[in-house]
């Protein structure tokens, strides 16, 4: 699997574009907004997008989805259905930040904890993660050992919490017990900002590291 980052938004929102080298077939994670961005990114790798897979609700992640799924006729996969009170405020949400205008949406497929998906020959674990908000999920290639984790985690700091249906303790408890056990070695893209591995923020995350939790 490559992958690329493509920071978008106002908010600086790492939309990532993925793909499988044997296909060329791609999917594009969290298209918050920026479309002709991502849609640049795609031809000039020369792939061919065939889904679009959401981490979350939030106007920075899913903005673009509806607008990007139309210009494509591509499927929705994500997130869990519990953001679907996100998803349908879209519109206020992006008109109340200043953001051009979005739409709401019904993915395709809505995803649960264990479920996988696939882009090209690629495979995709999910993971349902709340706390930033009840829905999110996290995706993950254990073949490649990358994990594209939205809001969750961030290098040196996890999601805010104090968003309608965060939670704290969910998010903390989603961090140790559902993606520490998957390997020090899994590289992450955050929602924000720099990658990291789950080894380097169990050792120095003051959030979430080892060292805190006895």
């Amino acid at each position: 699997m490559k992958a690329l980052i493509i920071p978008v938004t106002p908010f600086a929102q790492n939309c990532s574009l993925i793909w499988c080298e044997e296909t060329m077939k791609a999917a594009v994670i969290d298209p918050g907004g920026d479309l002709e961005h991502i849609l640049g990114a795609a031809e000039e790798q020369k792939v061919e997008i065939e889904k679009i897979l959401i981490t979350h609700g939030h106007l920075d992640h899913a903005g673009g989805t509806q607008e990007l799924r139309e210009k494509l006729d591509v499927p929705v996969e994500g997130p869990h259905k519990a953001d679907k009170f996100w998803i349908d405020q879209l519109p206020e949400q992006c008109a109340r930040y200043g953001f051009p205008p979005s739409y709401a949406f019904t993915p395709d497929r809505w995803l649960n904890d264990g479920d996988t998906v696939t882009v090209g020959k690629v495979e995709l674990d999910v993971v349902h993660c709340p706390g930033h908000t009840p829905g999110h999920v996290v995706f993950i290639s254990k073949n490649d050992r990358v994990a594209i984790v939205g809001d969750v985690l961030f290098q040196g700091s996890i999601g805010r919490t104090d968003f309608p249906q965060g939670n704290h303790e969910d998010l903390i408890n989603s961090i140790r017990n559902k993606l520490w056990p998957l390997g020090d070695d899994i590289a992450f893209v955050p929602g924000h900002g720099n990658m990291s591995t789950f080894g380097q923020e169990r050792q120095s995350n003051p959030f979430v590291a080892d060292m805190n939790f006895g």
